[in-house]
């Protein structure tokens, strides 16, 4: 199969990022970006199963958040944490575990094994296609990759995250270290 399926407009994400957007100031484009790409290819690993798109659109609004709100380069915990106490104070309902595993385990290099693991899995999965800009492709083909980055444009993406290391870690090299000390997990 040689296609994905790609859906333009997901409200719920656009909702949940109208809190965020000026704090993310003229990042936002390609953030949102990487994250609709995310969320399109975790969603293909799952099927289009709807009964975990809610917590994978939340998952990936959040999953690198706390670069933004807690200017961190160890950002998964802030990401987290700040996940949870929105699901709790807006009482959306999602469970906790698969909240908090979909964000924490997103640049995990092994596969993760444990519970809530179909859509943790897709999400870190879903995550490594997007941060290698498609070199690492977990199954998915070049052309799937290509249709997805067509409708959702890098926008600078990845270059704001080495000027994001840069600015927060000191130096480009310093904060590489940093964010792959603070973020990578086995």
């Amino acid at each position: 199969m040689n296609t994905i399926d790609i859906k333009l407009e997901r409200p719920r994400v656009e909702f949940l990022f109208a809190k965020y957007k000026e704090q993310i100031g003229d990042d936002y484009p390609g953030y949102r970006n990487h994250v609709y790409r995310a969320i399109t290819y975790a969603m293909h690993f799952l099927d289009n199963d709807e009964q975990f798109e809610q917590l994978v659109e939340t998952a990936f609004v959040y999953h690198d958040i706390g670069l933004w709100t807690d200017h961190q380069l160890a950002y998964l915990e802030p990401s987290e944490a700040t996940a949870l106490a929105d699901n709790d104070h807006f009482q959306w309902g999602l469970d906790q575990d698969a909240l908090r595993g979909a964000i924490h385990w997103h640049h995990k290099i092994t596969p993760y094994k444990g519970p809530h693991q179909k859509v943790i899995e897709a999400c870190r999965k879903a995550d490594w296609i997007d941060a290698s800009k498609g070199k690492v492709r977990k199954g998915l083909s070049k052309e799937m990759i290509k249709q997805v980055e067509a409708a959702f444009p890098n926008l600078g993406f990845h270059d704001t995250l080495l000027r994001l290391a840069k600015d927060y870690g000191g130096s480009t090299l310093v904060g590489g270290v940093k964010v792959t000390l603070g973020i990578v997990k086995w």
